[in-house]
Parts: C-alpha cells; structure tokens; sequence
C-alpha cells in the first residue's frame, strides 16, 4: 500500500497549525458550538478531498477554470483573512445589518466559520486540492482511489483531534497569547498567500517567471 498520498496530504493539511485559527474563529463560541463547529470542519475537510478525487478535474473543466486561477483566487481569501488577524481581529465578511445578522445565526450553529475559512481555504485550500486531482489522475483502479478517499478519512480524524484539544491550548495561552499567536499566525498566513498567488501568476504568465 503506498502513503505517500496520505503523508503528503497530512503536510499540505497540516490541522496542527491551524489550531491557532480555530481558537481565534471560536474565542466566544460555547462548548457545544465548538464541538459542532469541529464535527462540521472534519466532515467538510473529507467531503472536499473525496469531491476533488472523484469530480475535482471535471469541475474544474466544466467551469473553465484552471488550477493555476484557483491558487490565485484562493491566495486572495488568504491575504484577506491574514490582513484582519494581523490586527487580532475577526474577519468582517458582512457588509450591511441583515447579513450581519445571518452571519450571527449561522456563527451560532458553528456553520458560518466551520466551512469558510477553517475548511476552505485553510484547511484544504488550492493546494490541497491540487494534491488529490493529481494523486486521483495515477489512480488506475477502483482500490486506488477508495484508498485515496479513505486517506481524506485520516485527515478528517487528524483535524478532529486537534481542534478537541484547542480548549486545553487557549486557556494555557490566555487573551494575550492568543492574540500573540493570532498576529503571527496573520503574518505566516499573509505570507503563505503571496506565495500561493505567484505560484499561480507564474503558471498563467510565463513570462513572470523570466529566464534567470
């Protein structure tokens, strides 16, 4: 049985350093709202990989868009998440009083930050993706890609039990560390967006790569 698309997938996910963004997303939640936040975060990290295996280059295909444009566009929601972290602050996604109250409603279900950002971008972002559309395209038999799909098990798991212990992590930090690490969380993931949308703009422009 081959793990390497298991361990590579667990390196891109990396559900331990997102720790810092689940506790900064669910500072006011109420234990059963952060539980049902985790359950909604785990099975949507799994949905997404076992989607990409099965549909990821259809999708892609059916809508006309590249994979270098989803790393630009998700590099994008990075910056804009990690540009109100830097500042310790939640992002504001809501722009009038009606949405801001839709957004309450469903923050106290867990449903409002479990998808957009913990899952998506965060957890399985571009990259990922890319990952499983790559490993699902080697994928020659029906046991390949049900091992593939049972790998997005594992990291539904691996996410689960990291986000549990987030409780036990904020009280030792307290409000100011958690702020601490909030600012530096911002900075790495501001960081990981530059990255993310030249690595995209160099496989759509070619010529930005030049010939150095």
């Amino acid at each position: 049985m081959d793990f390497k698309p298991l361990v590579t997938l667990l390196a891109i996910v990396n559900p331990l350093a997102c720790v810092a963004f689940f506790i900064h997303y669910t500072q006011s939640f109420s234990p059963e709202q952060r539980r049902h936040t985790i359950l909604i975060s785990s099975c949507s990290a799994f949905a997404v990989i076992a989607a990409s295996a099965l549909l990821g280059v259809q999708i892609l295909e059916f809508f006309g868009v590249s994979l270098a444009s989803f790393q630009v566009g998700g590099g994008m929601l990075l910056l804009t998440a990690s540009l109100s972290m830097l500042n310790a602050e939640t992002p504001q996604t809501k722009t009038n009083s009606d949405e801001l109250h839709d957004a309450e409603e469903r923050a106290a279900q867990g449903a409002s930050i479990a998808v957009v950002p913990l899952t998506i971008p965060l957890l399985t972002g571009p990259a990922t993706m890319s990952t499983v559309v790559i490993y699902a395209d080697k994928a020659k038999t029906f046991w390949q890609m049900a091992t593939l799909i049972g790998y997005g098990v594992v990291v539904a798991l691996a996410t689960a039990l990291c986000f549990s212990l987030a409780g036990p992590i904020a009280r030792a930090l307290g409000k100011t560390g958690i702020n601490v690490m909030t600012r530096l969380m911002g900075l790495v993931l501001a960081a990981l967006a530059v990255e993310l949308m030249a690595d995209g703009l160099s496989k759509l422009f070619p010529v930005l790569r030049g010939n150095a």
